[in-house]
């Protein structure tokens, strides 16, 4: 296990640690200021129309935590012993059997690299690098995106979490002016539940967006190393192709 493993593995379980102790806490305030008799999800109920999408968007979060790391394993992109095999082949410009190597694996590098060797010339010094490299940037690109937009949906939630429980807020704010007005000064009672729906929204909305903040840029560095590491094992691979063919009879 290299150094940079060992580190990305201590940052991920840190920060799932203060996590977990974050929301533990809050929950222990929260039973703590709650009337006796009163459980956790009388107190979510409490939070009005505002906790539904909360609810859905915390759902939402938790999946796309584990989808986006499940997409960002090491074997999704670079499979161990793959460009081993790949270059075996480009190193005496057999081309056709390096691309079924690579079609029989279903990862980043192959998906990128198959259709770029496509246009490879084994004939010419250079097998035609240029045109190459910029096919496999193209499907780099594009393979970058199509993970990249499900990482980008936890930088949504984090925006958006926060937002609709300041709107709850607002909604108990206005719900607690609108009793002020129809005589409820004198009677603290009928405030309670107002109020209480607009704390609880916006400490939901809170804890939601938090833990997808920093889980966002958690999978934006994991695709990004990835990524860098695909690039990396494909130029070495068109170093292969590129340079002067190996005699096969050697």
């Amino acid at each position: 296990m290299t150094v940079s493993k060992i580190t990305n593995r201590a940052f991920f379980l840190g920060c799932a640690a203060l996590l977990t102790a974050t929301a533990l806490y809050a929950q222990e305030e929260a039973a703590a200021a709650a009337p006796a008799g009163k459980s956790l999800f009388e107190l979510i109920g409490e939070g009005g129309w505002a906790m539904i999408p909360l609810g859905l968007c915390s759902i939402f979060m938790f999946f796309l935590i584990f989808y986006c790391w499940k997409e960002t394993v090491r074997a999704k992109f670079v499979p161990s012993g793959l460009a081993d095999q790949v270059s075996q082949y480009l190193q005496v410009r057999q081309v056709a059997d390096a691309q079924t190597i690579l079609q029989g694996s279903n990862s980043v590098l192959a998906r990128a690299l198959s259709p770029a060797l496509s246009k490879a010339r084994p004939e010419r010094p250079d097998a035609n690098r240029g045109k190459v490299e910029t096919i496999l940037v193209e499907n780099l690109e594009s393979e970058e995106n199509a993970v990249g937009q499900w990482v980008n949906y936890l930088n949504v939630v984090a925006a958006v979490a926060p937002m609709i429980g300041l709107l709850g807020t607002v909604s108990g704010m206005i719900s607690a002016f609108q009793t002020i007005g129809q005589g409820g000064m004198g009677r603290p009672e009928l405030l309670a539940g107002d109020i209480g729906e607009a704390l609880i929204t916006t400490a939901t909305g809170l804890v939601i967006g938090i833990p997808a903040m920093v889980f966002y840029f958690i999978m934006k560095n994991r695709l990004s190393n990835m990524m860098i590491a695909t690039v990396q094992t494909a130029s070495n691979l068109i170093d292969d192709l590129a340079e002067e063919p190996v005699d096969a009879e050697e």
